[in-house]
């Protein structure tokens, strides 16, 4: 079954269209659309028409009818409604089941991160057991994912697989960009190194292991994939020179040229580090420059799903010596983290190795006000609780706050456009339940009467907002609110009791 944009019609059992017809989401994102909510707001409903929805899953459609009879708001339960299924209903621009390869566009840019289709996804993790097709579409997206790393582990974004017969994209921000070692721009949409991306295809992995015990998807693309990411924690671990002060460099990214995108440091190796157990990366999950290579959150994340890939293979009976290996290297960053990022209870965002710290946070995930939901560490953790402080305050330097609209920014889009995404991690490490009613409703309250979450939103006027349709975004506020159904369902639904997807 080979499948591309538009073309799920004859399988929802309606007349298929000319994907012509269906309007470019990006265009309709923007105007409100459909019915609006009966709640204050007003919200919009901003899903596609059935015809021109890229995927249908029977299960996620369950979910929306459950959670909308349930929710005491009616915005929020619009909000749910345009978000839940927006990675379904928009960002599948190709399936196929026989190739077992599936290209997912991360919205208004048309190409696939590693990063953003893991985060995508996560929300539908529980159905995953109880939907087949879903499943399947997951499994293929990991196999394409898993050819996409065997050949460009140091890559976060590619080009449709060409089996798909898209055409490819043009990056006018890798224009003038030289890239060591070469990649083919037929393959490679862009390539910043950025460890998140390989996190991102290792929690994919992982997600869909433990939702349906299936390994089948743990094959020869996969194995390949593994052993490169294993190559690549190996080369960004070591110091920037060597006893004898030569260049250690396995990779580098330069701009200059001309070219959009501003130059790394030092040639595109990036600033000097010393050893400490982490591992570098040059960029940040902003697609950003880093200032220093140690990024903490990252080296979280990738020390959670070391230990998530363990086990794993573990079940699976898999590749012993690699579960060894991913056990020791999660041990090494874990502990790389509490003993060299953290100084009076507060976590860096970037360090160095020589000393250096940059104490400031970035709206994108893996943030340290993420942390616990990368699984870390516990919201309660007094050095999570003492960051957090300083996080969400003037003393960090993409703390913005306006009369509508306040939080965590970064050098992404500027220091005065916060992102929506910062309060959505901010709900996940915390469990007062004030704060989380404060964060959801400023969420709520500005997606410019759209019913969809924003990259980011001015302090100085809610209607100057950055991207429309950015399905990470919409994917990560939905999975918050099934959080909350279960962990806090006295605060958004009308009976109080916990909600369990595919139950």
């Amino acid at each position: 079954m080979k499948l591309g944009l538009g073309a799920f019609a004859a399988l929802l059992g309606g007349a298929a269209i000319v994907q012509a017809q269906c309007p470019d989401y990006t265009t309709f994102s923007q105007v409100p659309q459909g019915n609006k909510s009966s709640g204050p707001l007003a919200l919009p409903y901003m899903r596609p028409a059935p015809a021109c929805r890229t995927f249908n899953s029977s299960a996620v459609e369950k979910v929306i009818d459950d959670m909308k009879a349930r929710l005491k708001d009616p915005d929020l339960a619009r909000l749910f409604e345009n978000t839940f299924p927006n990675t379904l209903d928009t960002t599948v621009k190709y399936f196929d089941e026989n190739e077992n390869l599936a290209f997912i566009i991360t919205g208004d840019i048309t190409a696939q991160w590693l990063r953003d289709t893991a985060n995508q996804f996560a929300h539908y993790h529980s159905l995953l057991s109880i939907d087949k097709g879903l499943a399947t579409l997951v499994k293929a997206v990991i196999n394409n994912e898993a050819r996409y790393v065997s050949q460009y582990p140091y890559c976060g974004a590619f080009q449709p697989p060409p089996e798909s017969g898209l055409p490819t994209s043009h990056n006018d921000w890798a224009d003038g960009v030289l890239v060591h070692p070469p990649v083919d721009n037929r393959i490679v949409f862009e390539c910043k190194y950025e460890i998140d991306s390989l996190c991102g295809f290792l929690k994919l992995s992982r997600s869909y292991y433990q939702a349906t015990k299936d390994a089948s998807f743990m094959n020869d693309n996969w194995h390949t994939a593994i052993n490169q990411i294993f190559r690549v924690i190996d080369e960004q671990s070591q110091a920037t020179f060597d006893d004898d002060f030569n260049l250690v460099s396995f990779y580098n990214w330069t701009g200059g040229n001309g070219a959009l995108s501003p130059a790394v440091p030092n040639g595109g190796n990036g600033e000097p580090k010393a050893y400490t157990g982490l591992v570098g990366t040059h960029h940040r999950p902003s697609d950003d420059i880093s200032v220093f290579a140690f990024l903490t959150p990252a080296n979280a994340m990738l020390s959670v799903e070391l230990s998530n890939l363990a086990n794993i293979l573990d079940s699976a009976q898999q590749l012993k010596n690699v579960s060894q290996l991913a056990r020791q290297y999660s041990t090494r960053i874990h502990n790389a983290i509490w003993n060299t990022t953290l100084v009076n209870n507060i976590f860096a965002y970037e360090t160095n190795g020589f000393g250096g710290r940059y104490v400031m946070d970035d709206a994108n995930v893996p943030s340290l006000l993420s942390l616990p939901y990368l699984g870390f560490l516990d919201k309660s953790h007094p050095a999570y609780v003492a960051t957090r402080k300083v996080l969400l305050s003037r003393n960090n330097p993409y703390f913005a706050a306006g009369k509508a609209f306040n939080g965590i920014g970064g050098p992404h889009v500027d220091a005065w456009h916060p992102w929506p995404m910062s309060h959505i991690s901010a709900i996940f490490g915390t469990d007062d339940d004030q704060e989380i009613l404060n964060s959801l409703y400023l969420i709520a309250n500005n997606t410019n009467g759209l019913g969809l979450i924003h990259e980011s939103v001015s302090i100085y006027n809610p209607s100057d907002y950055t991207r429309p349709w950015f399905a990470w975004a919409n994917s990560y506020f939905a999975e918050m609110l099934l959080d909350l159904g279960s962990r806090k369902p006295h605060l958004i639904f009308n009976d109080g009791k916990p909600y369990v997807p595919g139950r």
